[in-house]
């Protein structure tokens, strides 16, 4: 019997946000693991007690990169960590979209401006600030040129944080067509789903988001589906991600490209795709044994 560890984060007094968690949990459970929710940052545990731990919802990694890179590192050494620290490191900083451009994969076209760095903006009529480091659009706004003081000033709230910035062209197809998510589970597509916008015109950097707004379930493409898969083979390091989700939106040149490529704690969306749990289980338990 696998002993499996599903890694998440200590909500404290509030009810965990991640429902995905209680149906792996007893998913695992019925199919014969001994399955259990742990935060990655108990200090009581034994993480090499587990034959997996599989990182599902650790969503305050962002705001404590070094203790949660050293995390890593360490329940690596203890037992298998999915995804390997080798692809959380990468994926951790959001520069990975300059590799994945030059291993040839569309891309939305990214800047980026550390601290210390001048704040030189695009000149593009319509733009995006957020930082390499985030999740849940934290830091994240949505420009006009006429807004370039305020955008300034966001550059240098992130750069006193120790941020470095990445600037993108606003992909205006999000607020007609929405953005993709392709979801990959074990090796091959899981499902997929598709949101609306989630930067509004004028909301500020700092105000809370909704990060999954009027997410639907979605068919994708065929061409959505081969540049989703371009995204995953170049991923560094030889080994296979157990779980990942590709953000697809539409370029100008009507074709999909890469917002986003998530290898670290994508929400799985059980909820929308429940026939899609049974696979999980089964990709899970290949990956314990």
């Amino acid at each position: 019997m696998p002993r499996i560890a599903l890694v998440t984060y200590d909500s404290g007094p509030e009810p965990s946000k991640d429902r995905d968690l209680p149906v792996l949990v007893r998913a695992l459970r019925e199919a014969g693991a001994e399955a259990v929710a742990v935060p990655w940052d108990d200090p009581g545990a034994d993480w090499g007690g587990f034959d997996l731990a599989v990182i599902r919802s650790t969503w305050d990694y962002s705001w404590r990169a070094e203790e949660f890179g050293a995390w890593v590192e360490r329940c690596g050494k203890l037992t298998r960590l999915a995804n390997p620290p080798e692809i959380v490191r990468w994926n951790a900083d959001k520069r990975y979209l300059g590799d994945l451009a030059a291993a040839g994969v569309p891309v939305v076209p990214t800047r980026y401006i550390a601290p210390g760095e001048p704040a030189d903006l695009t000149d593009h009529p319509e733009y995006v600030v957020k930082p390499t480091s985030g999740a849940g659009a934290r830091f994240a706004a949505r420009y006009t040129r006429d807004e370039h003081d305020t955008a300034v000033r966001q550059l240098e709230r992130m750069h006193a944080e120790g941020f470095t910035a990445m600037v993108q062209p606003y992909m205006r197809s999000i607020d007609t067509a929405g953005e993709r998510a392709l979801q990959f589970f074990g090796g091959s597509l899981l499902h997929a789903g598709v949101k609306g916008a989630v930067l509004a015109p004028g909301t500020p950097y700092d105000a809370d988001k909704v990060a999954h707004p009027d997410l639907r379930p979605w068919e994708p493409t065929a061409a959505e589906l081969a540049v989703a898969e371009r995204a995953l083979d170049a991923v560094p390091g030889g080994t296979e991600p157990l779980y990942a989700r590709v953000d697809l939106v539409t370029g100008p040149d009507g074709e999909p490209c890469v917002m986003e490529l998530e290898l670290i704690e994508p929400n799985l969306f059980l909820w929308l795709h429940p026939d899609s749990v049974p696979r999980v289980v089964r990709a899970v338990l290949a990956a314990a044994g």
